[in-house]
């Protein structure tokens, strides 16, 4: 009875069933497609969130600037301190609000990119497996229809 090489055997059997490296290219450059368009998202939220920060605080320096200029009568002094907490009262509800809308845009944003993506990867593996099934199916065939060694008696 002759017996064949371990490598041949294992070199036939993964000839049998080849891996298509395409479907794992495609998943990459989903990946990294979904992370660049998550990262534009968290970019475009630290850029708004600077900007309104750099503003909140010129606009606290000119009020403070206000109220340390030298007054004529004591009361005064306490006048500019009063506006001076209320306006900025005001001004902490407004800010904190538009951060809340920049949140608010953050989560929105990634949760449609994390549904498109979730849609698109549901798809492309549904496509892979599809293919892969076709493949098997290919090779199941092709190995069970091969000619079969005759036995020795």
């Amino acid at each position: 009875m002759a017996s064949k090489d371990y490598t041949e055997i294992m070199k036939e059997m993964f000839d049998a069933f080849p891996v298509d490296m395409s479907a794992m290219e495609d998943a990459f450059k989903t990946s990294a497609a979904l992370s660049e368009k998550l990262s534009g998202v968290a970019l475009e939220a630290a850029g708004k969130s600077a900007e309104l920060s750099t503003h909140w605080t010129q606009d606290t320096l000119a009020k403070i600037n206000e109220i340390s200029k030298a007054k004529d009568e004591p009361a005064d002094y306490a006048k500019a301190m009063t506006d001076f907490a209320s306006s900025t009262a005001e001004v902490a509800a407004e800010n904190l609000a538009a951060f809340a809308e920049i949140a608010k845009k953050v989560q929105m944003d990634t949760v449609e990119l994390m549904i498109t993506a979730g849609k698109d990867m549901g798809q492309e593996a549904s496509a892979a497996m599809q293919k892969a099934a076709g493949e098997m199916a290919g090779a199941a065939k092709k190995a069970t229809t091969a000619k079969k060694p005759a036995r020795a008696k």
